[in-house]
């Protein structure tokens, strides 16, 4: 908008039940022409059924919407990855250290991609003892 009411963003990650199928069905374009997310959003916000997470810090919502944006987000996932020595959002290390995966499960997809950077980490990740479990 033109003229946010905050400065909070709801960023793209959304789980829905199957009442979104009829929801979906039934949003019609915007003025921009798009069928928009946010319907979808303030048709379960208006039933009392939507729940939402709000980031803590550590978080960072990087809009890839054009060529500079996109290069942006890239070299701010570069810096983190070089400086903290991890990947950004590694779905086999969350799914690990949720309990999701076991060890060996890592180990495996390492192996998979033992060629490259990402292959590495996962196999540095298997080989080291979790620091902590994330929560569920």
């Amino acid at each position: 908008p033109k003229e946010p009411e905050s400065t909070w963003a709801v960023t793209g990650l959304y789980v829905y039940d199957n009442q979104v199928l009829d929801i979906a069905a039934a949003v019609r374009p915007s003025a921009r022409g798009e069928l928009e997310i946010t319907d979808v959003n303030q048709a379960y916000l208006e039933r009392g059924e939507l729940h939402v997470e709000c980031m803590s810090r550590g978080y960072a919502w990087l809009d890839t919407g054009t060529h500079d944006s996109l290069l942006e987000a890239s070299e701010f996932v570069r810096v983190i990855q070089r400086r903290q020595g991890m990947q950004v959002a590694c779905l086999e290390e969350i799914a690990y250290l949720q309990g999701f995966i076991a060890r060996e499960q890592v180990e495996a997809r390492g192996q998979l991609f033992a060629k490259t950077n990402y292959g590495q980490y996962l196999l540095r990740l298997a080989r080291e003892e979790p620091v902590g479990r994330l929560r569920r």
